[in-house]
């Protein structure tokens, strides 16, 4: 708590400095209007020559300050129209003004709120999506990470894993069998299922060529996103995917490295008709790689294109497609042997690193096709209508693994064979309001939210013959013959069943300015529940699976409401706030105690407080914060009959976050972050409670990225970056009698690349030091990967 007093005093004390050395320069200030003269909030201004921006206010206004004397150009962009150029002149002591009045109103630019091309290159914190309003960062109450393109660009990311290294408390990223990724936030799983604020989520790899940036928003975050896959109650990743722009351009790029892995995107966008109210993007990347062990492959394809239409002055279309394709082997996941009575770490276990005990020929094929449609009508000038569609489709067919300890020396292998559907339906109805009660602002929306799940299964899960994992034999693990054979002689576990669900929500929440610096938030969610039970297709009976007990749970609903209420006060304009906030999650849970009592939703609930700052011009953005979460309703085994569960359990999870980027001086950004996580059961099953739960990931996590690039001279745009990840250790399982761990680790990132505007060549090397760790699954992460690059630009 010293530590969060200091760095709170030293932010005040650099937001007094930061007007302090405006003697021999000048302004430039306007104000940007619509087609009727009113003002346009949130629009995007910026200086081409310094690669500043900024945001309007809501009257419109922008102003830039300690500008040097000298002619620039002030260009303002506002999608699906031609951008406008505006010529200045700069007068030391003087304030230059640029006024812009749009020729016509466009809808779908008062839903962006984007700040483009600062000298911090790296911050790109405003969003649309955190709080599904126009909300400034240093307005809003809830804690969120940004990691934009130009950094996903800067360290070389070709798969979607790699972006958490610049979240802090995200831990090394889970990859399921399939290609699937997931994370850690605040000590809970967390995947990236919210596409453009709903839920999109893929059974598959997800490829990150369409990405602008991932957002990820810290807490229980129910209230606006729901209790579906997109949601935990570490928070929400989502991928804000690359929309179309008014102008014709694109880059075609190929990345080639270790362990025979090449990669080829492109990136190609267009206006469609001659006024640029119809543009198309679209990219495009396939992959293909070996594995670092003795066995393992993958080859992918992904095409993503994107179309926007301002059909008329008041209604606008954004239509994207995300579509993949994959084969490949899984990745090593290994469950280790939980009843020796004894702590050891995976090191002591000594699992072999870079044997998989699989074959080449037990491959599995995913495709997975997300569907995204967003319609935008301008009612008045204070409220605009938002319709969005979205459609998740993810097929699993062939092989997926994993290897069972059956000792400390012994395992087999399990084969899940067969087919998997995912497919899921979100529609959104949202009200957006910005208006004023007297002399009050408020913000609202109001909106109304359907989500329909179907999954379908037919596989078989085979279990092949113990093996010594320490000595093995030659033919040790299994293959696809293996399979067969067992399959064939009826030793397999068949599913063979569908299922299906439906929530219907409706939401409201209101952001009330009680003061030009003082703001309130409160939001409500009411949640219906419809778990429509399992249909067995072999018996053709539908049931209700298996509960929470044990038992058959049979079809159930059920209503939930969920909260989130904060405060936010600006202690220094734009500059510093102060906020706190107390949000809710919950999480649907079927079946019913001895008694006959039915479950209800468990619950989690966060209390955060902390600061945020923008200073310096945005040379200094960050934010520190301290939550309490604290979970209710949760089932534990009935102390009386262990074939029922009572719902009286709890958990705790609190901790501290700091994250920030800075521009120290030109040319040279850093991104950087702390995540300290204390996580344990506080009233649970005797084997477990007051432990820390098992698969949370390490209690404390550091991650940085240190960027050089020349400004300018003869050498202008030569650049070098270098970064690391550190994490304590971690359980794999954490009982009062069985620990498995896995040891703290730090890796080591380099990067060292030359970025003109026709092109760009770089080098760069992941995990520098050939670091061995694991991910909470066990899962080996690769030595060091030495990958190169070439783009060209269009």
């Amino acid at each position: 708590m010293h530590h969060f007093l200091r760095c709170f005093l030293v932010m005040i004390v650099l937001a007094n400095l930061n007007t302090a050395y405006a003697q021999t320069t000048g302004t430039i200030s306007g104000q940007i209007k619509l087609v009727d003269g009113q003002p346009f909030a949130s629009a995007s201004v910026s200086i081409t020559e310094l690669n500043k921006s900024t945001l309007t206010d809501e009257e419109g206004n922008y102003s830039f300050k300690n500008i040097p004397p000298a002619n620039y150009r002030i260009m303002i962009q506002v999608l699906g129209s031609a951008e406008k150029i505006i010529e200045v002149t700069v007068v030391s002591g003087q304030i230059t003004t640029a006024d812009y009045q749009l020729p016509k109103e466009n809808v779908m630019a008062l839903q962006e709120v984007t700040v483009s091309g600062n000298v911090n290159r790296f911050s790109k914190k405003e969003s649309k999506y955190v709080a599904r309003l126009p909300l400034k960062n240093l307005e809003n109450p809830q804690v969120y990470n940004t990691v934009s393109k130009e950094l996903i660009q800067e360290q070389s990311v070709v798969d979607l894993g790699s972006v958490s290294k610049n979240v802090p408390g995200a831990g090394i990223p889970m990859i399921a069998n399939q290609g699937r990724v997931t994370f850690r936030s605040r000590g809970f799983e967390t995947e990236p299922n919210a596409r453009n604020g709903v839920a999109g989520q893929a059974f598959s790899s997800i490829d990150p060529v369409n990405l602008e940036r991932v957002e990820a928003i810290k807490g229980p975050s129910a209230t606006l996103f729901g209790a579906s896959v997109a949601s935990s109650y570490g928070g929400v990743y989502n991928r804000v995917t690359k929309k179309p722009y008014n102008d014709f351009g694109g880059e075609i790029a190929y990345v080639g490295g270790s362990y025979n892995f090449n990669r080829l995107t492109v990136d190609v966008n267009t206006p469609v008709n001659e006024d640029k109210t119809a543009l198309f993007r679209l990219n495009g990347a396939t992959t293909q790689q070996k594995s670092f062990q003795d066995l393992g492959f993958s080859k992918n394809i992904s095409i993503a294109p994107s179309f926007s239409y301002q059909i008329t002055d008041k209604l606008s279309l954004l239509l994207d497609v995300e579509f993949g394709q994959e084969e490949g082997t899984s990745v090593v996941r290994f469950n280790p042997y939980n009843k020796s009575n004894t702590t050891r770490s995976i090191v002591d276990i000594a699992f072999p690193y870079k044997r998989t005990f699989m074959s080449n020929d037990l491959v599995y094929n995913t495709q997975m096709l997300n569907i995204f449609g967003q319609i935008n009508y301008k009612i008045s000038e204070e409220w605009t209508s938002q319709t969005i569609f979205s459609r998740a489709r993810s097929t699993i067919d062939g092989n997926i693994t994993a290897i069972n300890a059956l000792s400390d020396t012994t395992a087999r292998v399990q084969v899940i064979s067969g087919n998997t559907n995912f497919i899921a339906t979100d529609i959104q109805q949202n009200f957006i309001g910005d208006f004023k009660i007297g002399r009050f602002r408020n913000r609202m929306v109001v909106g109304l939210d359907y989500y329909n799940n179907y999954n379908d299964f037919d596989r078989l899960t085979i279990t092949t013959d113990a093996f010594d994992f320490i000595n093995p034999p030659a033919n040790s693990g299994a293959n696809l013959q293996t399979v067969n054979s067992l399959a064939q002689a009826g030793k397999g576990v068949l599913r063979k069943e569908k299922n299906r669900d439906n929530t219907y929500a409706a939401y409201v929440s209101d952001v009330f300015n009680i003061t030009d610096r003082l703001l309130t938030m409160v939001s409500l969610r009411v949640d219906r529940y419809e778990y429509l039970g399992v249909y067995n297709i072999a018996t053709g009976v539908t049931a209700g699976g298996i509960g929470a007990n044990g038992t058959s749970a049979g079809p159930y609903n059920q209503t939930s409401l969920s909260q989130k209420l904060g405060a936010v006060y600006e202690l220094s304009k734009d500059h510093l706030s102060l906020f706190t906030n107390y949000m809710n999650g919950f999480l649907n849970k079927s079946g019913q105690a001895l008694d006959g009592t039915a479950f209800k939703p468990e619950h989690a609930n966060q209390l955060e407080f902390g600061v945020k700052g923008d200073v310096f011009n945005h040379r200094l953005v960050g934010t520190l914060s301290y939550y309490d979460i604290q979970v209710a309703n949760s089932l534990r085994p009935d102390p009386t009959d262990t074939n029922y569960s009572i719902q009286d359990g709890t958990q705790q999870s609190r901790g501290f976050e700091a994250e920030f980027t800075a521009n120290p001086f030109s040319g040279f950004n850093v991104v950087a972050g702390y995540a300290y996580n204390d996580s344990k059961y506080t009233k649970a099953d005797p084997t477990v409670n007051g432990l820390r739960p098992a698969l949370s990931g390490p209690a404390t996590t550091v991650n940085f990225w240190l960027s050089y690039r020349i400004p300018e001279g003869k050498y202008q745009g030569l650049g070098a970056g270098f970064g690391g990840n550190y994490g304590t250790m971690s359980y794999v399982i954490n009982t009062q009698t069985t620990k498995v761990t896995i040891p703290e680790y730090t890796m080591l990132d380099a990067a060292l690349y030359y970025d003109q505007p026709k092109y760009r060549i770089s080098l760069k090397v992941n995990n520098l030091t050939s670091e061995k760790a694991w991910n909470v699954r066990l899962t080996p992460q690769m030595p060091a990967q030495f990958l190169g690059s070439f783009a060209l630009r269009f």
